[in-house]
């Protein structure tokens, strides 16, 4: 998405990872092995970011695999509540899955966790299309982590976004996993119900810190653009 990028220059694309970076490497692992490559690629980071951790689960386009999204609330429930992570769940224009969610969020008791004017659960729907992919691309730029099966967001990994591979649906699926595999862009889920444990241990290590770099550098962030331009030829 442009609004994600600013033109060739990318300079609102650097300046969302330079904050990411911060979140996705807290023992500094990886940013003490490639402080330099850093540096030069997306200049030097911020003292702190502007955001908690933030994961976005997304949902298939018919609502499928949102019980995994209930599954990592409930194994996160205790940090949202501590304001250690805010998740994000895109219901996209399904309105029974936003509900779904909504029922899952008051059964687990995390309806007012946050701090004043903050949420740590955030659910993004809307019922047109276009108004929920600009909701959508706009949080983006406040994620860390991006959750989903391997559909078309799979490319969204250029944007600097580690991937957390939900089981892929039909083949070209399990094609885009096999990609960002062994990309380097993302790694496979492991049990959602053990979230807390493997998450952050990946997160310690700076697993994500290196697949965000990973899609930034290797992936193709002007994609839309070089398409938009080829359009106006035409």
């Amino acid at each position: 998405p442009l609004e994600n990028i600013d033109g060739q220059n990318l300079e609102i694309l650097k300046e969302d990872l330079r904050l990411r970076l911060l979140n996705l490497d807290p023992k500094k692992r990886y940013f003490e092995k490639y402080k330099i490559l850093i540096e030069e690629k997306v200049g030097k980071l911020p003292e702190k970011s502007d955001h908690p951790l933030t994961i976005l689960f997304s949902v298939g386009g018919a609502g499928a695999q949102k019980e995994i999204g209930v599954k990592i609330l409930k194994c996160l429930s205790w940090k949202i509540k501590q304001g250690e992570i805010k998740i994000i769940l895109s219901a996209g224009i399904r309105e029974n899955v936003k509900e779904y969610f909504e029922e899952n969020i008051k059964k687990l008791n995390l309806t007012k966790c946050g701090e004043t004017g903050v949420s740590y659960i955030e659910i993004i729907f809307e019922k047109d299309i276009e108004s929920y992919f600009q909701k959508f691309n706009q949080a983006l730029r406040k994620t860390d982590i991006l959750w989903t099966k391997p559909s078309e967001l799979s490319f969204y990994a250029a944007l600097g976004l580690p991937i957390i591979i939900a089981p892929p649906i039909g083949s070209q699926e399990g094609f885009n996993r096999r990609w960002l595999l062994k990309s380097g862009f993302g790694d496979s889920q492991e049990n959602p119900s053990h979230t807390d444990q493997w998450l952050f241990d990946w997160l310690e290590n700076g697993y994500f810190a290196e697949h965000a770099m990973e899609g930034f550098v290797e992936g193709e962030n002007l994609g839309t653009l070089k398409i938009e331009n080829k359009l106006k030829i035409y």
